[in-house]
C-alpha cells in the first residue's frame, strides 16, 4: 500500500516537473519568436530603406552632403596616392594595371557582401540604356588604370600637373552636350588655380616619354568619366554604390584586356608574402573608398568642383611627397600653392554666391520662375555654372 502511494506521488512529481519544463519550453519559443520578429522588421525596414531608389538617394543626400562627400574623398585620395606610390615603388610590385584591377575585384566583392544582407541599392527606373553604363564602365576602367600606369613612370608632380588639362576639356565637353557655360568670374578663378598648381609642381617634374604619353592619354577618360557619373547621379536618381555596382564587371573586364599592353610581364612570378600582400589589400580597400567617395562627390557637386578638390589636394600631396619620397618644393613650388589656394577660395565663394536663392515672388506661375532663375538666358538655351 505505502509502495503503492510512493509511486503515484514520483508519477505525480514527474507530470509537474514536465509541465514546468515545458512551461520554460513555450517560453522561449516565443522570446525567439519575439526577437525573430524584431530582426524581420529590422531588416524589413532595412530593405525598403536600401531597395527603393528613390529613398536611397533622399538618404544619401541627407547622410553625405557637399561638404561631407568632398571632405571624405579628399582624406581618401591623398591616402591612395601615397600608398599607391608606396606599392609601386617600395613594395616593388610593378603592374599598375593589375594593380587597378585589384582594386575593383575587391571592390567588387564587398558590394556583393552588402548584396547578399540586401544592403545595395536598387537601380532606380531611369533612362540609363545598358549601352550608357557599358560606356561608363569602359571610361572607368581607361580613367584609373592609366591613372596608375602615369603614376608609376611620372612623379606625383608631373601626375598632378597632368589634371591641370582636365578641367578645360571638363568645360569643353559640358558645353559641347549639355550646353552648360561657365561664368567669366569662374574662368578666372579655374586660370588662377591652374597657373598656381603648373608654378607648385614644375620643380617635380620628373617623368619619362612614355609616361608622359599616358598622362596625356589619361586626360580625356577622366574628364569624361567626372562627367558622366556626376550626370547619371544628379539626373538619373542613381546612387554611389549601385552604379558602382552596375559598371564595375565592365570595368573589371576592360582591365583585363588592357593588363598585356600596359603591364611589363612578369605578375605571375611575383613573389607574394604577408607584408607585401598586405600593403596592396590596404591600397584595395582605399581604392573601394576613393571610389564611391568619388562617386559621393560627384553625386553632390559638379565635375568641375571634383576637379578643383583634386587640384587642391596637390599642395598637400606636394609636402607629403616631400617627406615620403625625397622630392623637394622650393619657394617656388609654395608659392605657386599659395596661388592655387586663393585661386580655389575664389571658385568656391563664387560657387556658394550663385546658388542663393532669387527672391521672386510666389504669385508667378512656375514657367515664369523658370525664366527670372535664368533657364534659357542669353535666347541660347543654355545652363551657366
Amino acid at each position: 500500500m505505502n509502495s503503492s502511494i510512493a509511486r503515484v506521488r514520483g508519477a505525480v512529481r514527474c507530470i509537474r516537473q514536465s509541465l514546468a519544463r515545458l512551461a520554460k519550453f513555450k517560453e522561449c519559443v516565443a522570446s525567439a519568436g519575439v526577437e525573430r520578429k524584431a530582426l524581420e522588421d529590422l531588416r524589413a525596414s532595412l530593405f525598403n530603406k536600401f531597395r527603393s531608389s528613390e529613398s536611397a538617394k533622399r538618404q544619401q543626400q541627407r547622410i553625405c552632403g557637399p561638404v561631407a562627400a568632398l571632405t571624405f574623398n579628399f582624406m581618401v585620395a591623398v591616402g591612395i596616392i601615397f600608398m599607391n606610390k608606396w606599392v609601386l615603388k617600395n613594395v616593388g610590385f610593378q603592374f599598375p594595371v593589375f594593380l587597378t584591377f585589384i582594386h575593383y575585384a575587391v571592390s567588387w566583392a564587398l558590394m556583393a557582401i552588402l548584396n547578399s544582407f540586401s544592403l545595395l541599392p536598387a537601380s532606380p527606373a531611369s533612362k540609363s540604356t545598358p549601352l550608357s553604363l557599358f560606356t561608363l564602365g569602359i571610361v572607368m576602367s581607361l580613367s584609373t588604370g592609366l591613372a596608375n600606369v602615369s603614376l608609376k613612370y611620372n612623379s606625383v608632380g608631373f601626375y598632378q600637373m597632368a589634371k591641370i588639362a582636365v578641367t578645360p576639356s571638363i568645360v569643353l565637353a559640358e558645353f559641347t552636350w549639355y550646353k552648360k557655360r561657365v561664368t567669366f568670374s569662374k574662368v578666372i578663378a579655374l586660370t588662377v588655380v591652374s597657373i598656381g598648381v603648373a608654378i607648385a609642381t614644375v620643380t617635380d617634374l620628373q617623368f619619362s616619354v612614355f609616361g608622359a604619353c599616358v598622362a596625356l592619354a589619361w586626360i580625356i577618360p577622366s574628364a569624361v568619366n567626372k562627367i558622366l557619373w556626376s550626370n547619371m547621379q544628379q539626373q538619373e536618381n542613381w546612387t554611389a554604390l549601385s552604379l558602382m555596382w552596375k559598371t564595375t564587371p565592365v570595368t573589371l573586364l576592360f582591365l583585363v584586356s588592357m593588363i598585356p599592353f600596359l603591364d611589363p610581364p612578369g605578375v605571375l612570378a611575383f613573389h607574394w608574402s604577408f607584408n607585401n600582400t598586405s600593403a596592396i589589400l590596404m591600397s584595395a580597400f582605399l581604392g573601394f573608398l576613393l571610389q564611391w567617395s568619388g562617386a559621393l562627390a560627384l553625386g553632390a557637386t559638379s565635375a568641375i568642383s571634383h576637379v578643383v578638390l583634386g587640384q587642391f589636394k596637390t599642395c598637400v600631396l606636394l609636402l607629403g611627397s616631400y617627406y615620403l619620397f625625397g622630392s623637394n618644393p622650393g619657394t617656388t613650388s609654395i608659392c605657386g600653392a599659395f596661388i592655387a589656394i586663393g585661386g580655389m577660395s575664389l571658385f568656391t565663394y563664387l560657387n556658394l554666391h550663385a546658388k542663393q536663392p532669387l527672391k521672386v515672388s510666389s504669385s508667378l506661375p512656375k514657367s515664369k520662375l523658370s525664366e527670372s532663375n535664368g533657364e534659357n538666358r542669353d535666347g541660347f538655351g543654355a545652363e551657366s555654372v
